[in-house]
C-alpha cells in the first residue's frame, strides 16, 4: 500500500468534508436537505456504484477471494458483538451503553469506506467493498437495531429491511451480472456510471454538514467514550486484519476490507438513538471524534497491514 497515496486521499476526503461544513455555516443546507441527500446516496447512488463495480469479466479466483473476505467479515462481526457486550455491560446508563456498543461495532463504511476504496482501488476495490456493506446491513438491522429496541419488541424484527435494502438488492443484481456475464445496454451503463461518479463528493459533503452541529466541550466530552473510540478506530480493524490474514486474503481484497473496517463510527448511531428517544449528544460526539481521529488511525492500520 502506497501510504502517500492513502494519506493524500484521506486528506482530500477531509477537504470535501470541510466544504460540507462551510455549506452548513453559510446556511445553504438545512435539516431536510441533508436528509434528502442522504436518502439519495443510500437508495440511488450507492446501489448504482455497486452494480457498476460488478460489470467486469468473471473470474473464479476473484469469486473465491470474495467468499473468504465475506467469511472473515462475518466472523469479525461476531467477535465485535461479543467483545462490546462484555466490555460495556457494566455501564449503568442505558442510553450511553447502547451508543457505545453500537458505535464500537459499526463503521461508516458506506459513506466513507466506499468512496475511499473507489478512489484508491477503482472498481476492483468497490467489488470487494460490497462484502463489507452486506455484513454491515445484516448485522446493523438485526443486532444493531436490537440494541435500541425494547426486549418485548425484538421478536418482531423486520427482515424485509435487510433483504429489500437497496444495497443488498444491488449486490444480488451485481453478482448475477458478474457470474452470468450479462452486458447492460450502453445507455443504461452510462447512466449508472454517471450516477456512481457523484458518490465520493456528495458523501463527504453530507458528512461535513453533519459535523457542523458538533460542539466539543467539557459538557459533551465524556471520558467513557474513549473506550469505544479505541475499539472502533484501532482494535477492531486490527482484528479484521488478522482474521483475513488467517484466511490467506491479500492484495486489494485485504486492503479494501481493512479500509472499510477502519472507517469511523457509523452515522446510524444518531438515527437509532433518535428513534429510541434517547439523548443524541454522546452519539454525535462519538461519531465526530471518530471521524476526526480516522485521519490518523487509518494510516496506522495500513502501516500495520504492511508489516504483518
Amino acid at each position: 500500500m502506497d501510504m502517500g497515496q492513502l494519506t493524500s486521499q484521506i486528506t482530500l476526503m477531509f477537504l470535501l468534508m470541510a466544504i460540507g461544513l462551510l455549506i452548513n455555516k453559510l446556511g445553504f443546507m438545512h435539516g431536510q436537505t441533508a436528509t434528502d441527500l442522504t436518502n439519495i446516496l443510500l437508495y440511488v447512488v450507492s446501489p448504482c456504484l455497486i452494480v457498476n463495480a460488478f460489470e467486469q469479466h468473471f473470474s473464479v479466483t476473484r469469486l473465491q477471494a470474495l467468499f473468504w473476505v465475506m467469511l472473515g467479515i462475518l466472523l469479525t462481526y461476531g467477535v465485535m458483538v461479543i467483545v462490546t457486550n462484555l466490555v460495556f455491560k457494566r455501564v449503568t446508563d442505558v442510553n450511553l451503553q447502547r451508543i457505545m456498543r453500537f458505535g464500537a461495532v459499526y463503521s461508516n463504511a458506506g459513506f466513507m469506506g466506499v468512496p475511499l476504496a473507489s478512489a484508491l482501488f477503482g472498481s476492483a476495490g468497490v467489488f470487494f467493498a460490497v462484502a463489507s456493506l452486506a455484513g454491515f446491513n445484516i448485522f446493523c438491522w438485526t443486532h444493531g437495531i436490537a440494541l435500541f429496541t425494547p426486549h418485548k419488541n425484538q421478536r418482531h424484527m423486520n427482515w424485509h429491511q435487510i433483504l429489500l435494502n437497496p444495497n443488498i438488492v444491488a449486490i444480488a443484481i451485481g453478482l448475477l451480472i458478474f457470474i452470468s456475464g450479462i452486458k447492460l445496454p450502453n445507455l443504461l451503463n452510462q447512466t449508472i456510471t454517471y450516477v456512481s461518479s457523484i458518490n465520493t463528493p456528495l458523501s463527504m459533503i453530507v458528512i461535513g454538514n453533519s459535523l457542523a452541529a458538533v460542539k466539543l466541550n467539557r459538557h459533551t466530552l465524556d471520558y467513557r467514550l474513549w473506550a469505544p473510540l479505541f475499539l472502533r478506530n484501532l482494535l477492531f480493524p486490527i482484528i479484521m486484519l488478522f482474521m483475513l490474514r488467517l484466511f490467506g486474503v491479500q492484495g486489494i481484497p485485504l486492503y479494501t476490507t481493512v479500509l472499510m473496517a477502519a472507517c469511523p463510527v457509523a452515522g446510524n448511531v444518531v438515527l437509532f438513538t433518535l428513534q429510541a428517544h434517547g439523548d443524541t449528544s454522546p452519539a454525535v460526539t462519538l461519531m465526530s471524534l471518530s471521524t476526526i481521529l480516522c485521519l490518523i488511525t487509518i494510516p496506522i492500520i495500513f502501516a500495520l497491514s504492511d508489516l504483518l
